[in-house]
């Protein structure tokens, strides 16, 4: 089996995890751009959200995972209300979280928080964090 095609079955097995995680048809998805332009986190994105959803059209999944991408969505669902396709996009992202969170891998360690800067956070603030960057 040449390498080529080992890893477009890898793309694909990636995608399907997506897919299934989220329950969106990322197909769906016709690249007008509304979900950026709506994205009160997409000046910060390292890729946009009409980005992401042409990566993982065509399975490049791992790009979308290696970006920052997921863990700034504010899960505003702007994004979800403005779609004309109907397509959750705040529920991509948060299975492309729970794919590197289910390997076990943190976007942040509580430890390395200073003990002032927890004082100070409101509590509810903290849980909400640690829910969505923590495993």
């Amino acid at each position: 089996m040449s390498i080529t095609i080992l890893l477009r079955a890898l793309d694909r097995a990636m995608l399907e995890r997506v897919a299934e995680i989220s329950g969106q048809n990322v197909y769906k998805c016709m690249q007008c751009g509304t979900c950026t332009s709506v994205c009160p986190m997409s000046g910060d994105m390292e890729i946009t959200p009409r980005q992401a959803m042409l990566l993982i059209q065509h399975g490049l999944v791992d790009m979308v995972l290696s970006s920052r991408t997921p863990w700034l969505c504010a899960s505003c669902h702007s994004c979800q209300v403005r779609c004309p396709r109907g397509i959750e996009v705040t529920r991509v992202m948060e299975a492309l979280r729970q794919i590197i969170l289910r390997e076990n891998r943190d976007m942040v360690n509580p430890r390395e928080i200073p003990a002032e800067a927890i004082s100070e956070m409101p509590q509810i603030a903290l849980v909400a964090g640690f829910r969505k960057l923590t495993s």
